[in-house]
């Protein structure tokens, strides 16, 4: 089968054209290829597919071979993938998600993909929407006691699962250990993304994440969508941030009306062929 890897701030992808993968078992598949020893390596595999309700849909599979609803970093690789090999000639075009319908719009400098600005639609807070166990509506500000610590969390769903944690030096996090146990937690009947946030000032903050189904990961475009709208609803940050990551950045709005805006960078790793 024909492959591309392509990464949005070094969160990895393999994307591939439904007409390669016909019959194939797609949990599986995501397994074999994203394995860093012995497949192509990748945090996940999208797959590029028609659509009825939409220009295209996408469909997303972590390597641990579970489905994602959405990804931020990934629905940039996606729309750039498609505009450049043909699947649409539009700049702005809708794809269907099991989020629902997402719109990404390219942004071209000097003819050419300069980065990526999705509209992620509007956050959900309330608990039944995430979804998270807890007698509040809403869990902002509270308190969680994992491996015998307090930490004061906000969780809320956009287009995934997420929770989020302020702290004073995300550097110094042992993201690897409270962030599975965060995911894992009786709370969380699906499990949760969990982003360690540090906020700088208030229109930059630092965003490391524990991926529910992929582990720790150098970008999460949705973690740091919920990161940000976090931070304003916590009133830490205004609601236009520059999320600094370790291989870039990724500029988020939270607009007026909750929409929350994404721009940033989608780039080719290789293309081959997968003879597995």
């Amino acid at each position: 089968m024909n492959f591309s890897k392509m990464h949005g701030l070094g969160n990895d992808f393999i994307l591939l054209e439904e007409k390669e993968i016909i019959g194939e078992d797609y949990a599986a598949l995501a397994k074999t290829l994203c394995d860093r020893h012995t497949g192509i390596g990748a945090d996940g595999i999208l797959i590029i597919q028609t659509s009825q309700i939409a220009d295209l849909r996408m469909r997303i599979f972590n390597c641990d071979g579970s489905e994602a609803e959405m990804c931020g970093n990934g629905i940039r690789c996606f729309a750039r993938y498609v505009f450049e090999h043909g699947w649409v000639t539009k700049h702005e075009f809708s794809v269907e998600t099991l989020a629902g319908i997402v719109q990404p719009q390219l942004i071209l400098k000097n003819n050419r993909i300069d980065s990526v600005k999705i509209n992620m639609g509007q956050p959900r807070w309330k608990r039944k929407d995430i979804p998270m166990l807890g007698v509040e509506e809403e869990a902002v500000g509270e308190i969680l006691s994992v491996l015998g610590k307090e930490y004061r969390i906000t969780s809320l769903f956009m287009g995934v699962p997420h929770t989020i944690v302020f702290v004073d030096d995300v550097k110094k996090v042992q993201i690897d250990k409270i962030g599975p146990a965060i995911e894992k937690h009786a709370l969380f009947p699906k499990g949760t993304n969990v982003n360690f946030v540090e906020v700088q000032n208030e229109k930059e903050i630092y965003v490391r994440t524990w991926e529910r189904g992929a582990g720790m990961t150098l970008a999460c475009g949705t973690g740091c969508c919920a990161s940000v709208a976090a931070a304003w609803k916590n009133k830490l940050t205004a609601n236009e941030v520059l999320v600094h990551l370790p291989l870039g950045d990724l500029r988020i709005e939270y607009a007026a009306n909750e929409t929350v805006y994404m721009s940033g960078a989608a780039e080719y790793s290789f293309s081959g062929k997968w003879n597995g």
